[in-house]
């Protein structure tokens, strides 16, 4: 699934939502990006896609990409249906969500490191948003109610994130136009 158009300025940006669509509310993230690929459909430099993977494999998937969003389910104390916007520095102080880590796979961080050290082109800015879920074990393909109602919030949520980034961008490029940037050395985060 994709939603985009002819190259322009823009920085790449990858919208992923991840989940699996037939354990109940684990989908969520995958509902979110089905409704973002019709909303978003105009939007250049925007790719939307879903998966069900973490770690490694979803490294490689924001490989060649500036920006990254990812939807997820989180098994969280708030409520079913709370949406928290998760930076990855905040991701380092909480518990992570659904598909960012496995017991099989390194989690993201752990992936985003290695990739860098392999001088990949990875995300310079990453934003998760984790939906609260109720139910990730049971076979369905619909979502609990407070699940359900907080898609609408969270492709909103998305939307305006995109198109901030769109009016960031746009300002930035301004603003090299008039000063050009400057080579700056930053040293690999450390796992």
């Amino acid at each position: 699934m994709h939603a985009d158009a002819a190259p322009n300025s823009s920085p790449a940006t990858i919208i992923v939502g991840l989940g699996n669509p037939i354990l109940t509310d684990d989908g969520v993230g995958v509902y979110v990006a089905w409704e973002l690929a019709s909303r978003l459909a105009n939007c250049t430099n925007v790719t939307i896609t879903e998966a069900s993977v973490g770690g490694l494999r979803l490294m490689e998937l924001m490989t060649g990409y500036d920006r990254a969003i990812l939807i997820d389910a989180i098994l969280d104390d708030a409520p079913p249906g709370t949406i928290l916007r998760i930076t990855m520095d905040d991701l380092k102080d909480r518990s992570p969500t659904q598909h960012i880590a496995s017991a099989h796979d390194a989690n993201l961080i752990t992936a985003l490191n290695t990739g860098l050290r392999m001088g990949f082109h990875l995300p310079t800015e990453i934003i998760i948003y984790a939906i609260s879920v109720d139910n990730v074990l049971d076979f369905g393909e619909e979502l609990t109610p407070r699940v359900a109602a907080a898609v609408p919030k969270a492709v909103q949520a998305v939307a305006d994130e995109i198109s901030l980034m769109q009016t960031t961008t746009d300002v930035e490029k301004a603003d090299v136009d008039a000063h050009p940037p400057m080579l700056v050395k930053r040293d690999l985060p450390q796992a």
